[in-house]
């Protein structure tokens, strides 16, 4: 049984990457994740504001005294004071992960506007990162800002970083696009080697108590699934991009649904935050029961089998998957 499948020209073992999480932090934990049959796995993200703000330190250190005579050398401050930084200690972690196991290892870099911070792409690349996931996590909340500005605002973003690095680039992409096939065509043409679907926005609440809006974080659910398969089905055989699926994948039969509707790869948080690293070995358990039961030898044998372009009713993804769901209820 063959269950290897090919996403941003690595070959990996199997679907199953685990997708950014705290997990990476831990070198112990990327190491129980790849004995336990993760195929490559994705780092925590490097944001795009914890560069600047470092960027905006480091001057301030080094302008710390310029005032006073150029004699002073002692108002330098020593190298050690900013070298300690966020971004300095990510491209260290890629670096002892590289050293510690042997399945790929993708950067996270996560921001919104062109800058300077894209340059980190390039530095991921030489930290030895074999591909990088741009997480454009973007809000947009001026009311002037037209829908065609957002849309130039992530290719430019990509073309930014695919100018730095020779590595893999996938973008992760939230489903909120005036038209989300044309999107995802215009990142294909415009060099994104994966599309990373689905971005999970995480809420805010409101505290009633104090009267503040406060960050709620809270784990995928399978039936957050569906989104992702209706656009991976859709996508599938119209862009040259791999496709990655995320959100709602917490079982072996979750992936499989990703791969019958053309996902390269499923990548997976939630499910391994709450039953543990050990999860990837019942997950890819659960696969290979049912390619047995199922007779199928490989993944690639399933892959896009439930696609938009494979099945015979082709608008069960369309108005007419609506209008059964409606009708189903009595």
């Amino acid at each position: 049984m063959d269950l290897s499948t090919t996403y941003l020209g690595l070959k990996l073992k199997n679907p199953i990457v685990p997708s950014a999480s705290p997990l990476s932090n831990s070198v112990d934990n990327v190491k129980r994740l790849e004995d336990n049959g993760a195929a490559a796995v994705v780092m925590y993200s490097l944001f795009e504001e914890q560069i600047t703000h470092e960027s905006k330190e480091i001057d301030a250190f080094l302008t710390q005294g310029t005032e006073s005579f150029g004699e002073a050398l002692s108002y330098f401050p020593e190298p050690d004071e900013f070298h300690n930084l966020e971004s300095e200690d990510y491209l260290e972690q890629i670096r002892k992960l590289k050293d510690a196991v042997s399945i790929p290892i993708i950067g996270s870099l996560n921001g919104v506007s062109a800058g300077g911070w894209m340059k980190y792409a390039q530095k991921m690349e030489e930290a030895g990162a074999d591909a990088l996931e741009l997480n454009i996590y973007y809000i947009p909340t001026d009311p002037s800002m037209s829908a065609e500005e957002v849309e130039s605002m992530y290719l430019n973003d990509l073309k930014t970083v695919k100018e730095h690095v020779k590595i893999p680039v996938a973008i992760k992409l939230s489903p909120y696009f005036t038209s989300f096939a044309n999107m995802a065509k215009k990142l294909d043409e415009n060099g994104a080697d994966g599309l990373v679907i689905f971005n999970r926005f995480y809420q805010p609440d409101i505290d009633l108590e104090n009267l503040e809006v406060i960050p709620d974080i809270k784990f995928s659910t399978e039936y957050e699934l569906r989104l992702p398969l209706r656009w991976l089905a859709i996508l599938y055989g119209n862009v040259n991009a791999d496709l990655a699926a995320t959100t709602g994948i917490h079982t072996g039969y979750d992936v499989l649904k990703t791969m019958m509707t053309g996902a390269d790869v499923a990548m997976m948080t939630s499910a391994l935050l709450e039953r543990g690293v050990d999860h990837v070995k019942r997950v890819l358990e659960e696969i290979r029961m049912w390619m047995d039961e199922n007779e199928y030898v490989s993944i690639e044998q399933m892959k896009g089998s439930m696609s938009y372009k494979a099945i015979a009713e082709p608008s069960a993804y369309e108005r007419a998957n609506y209008m059964k769901a409606l009708q189903s209820i009595k």
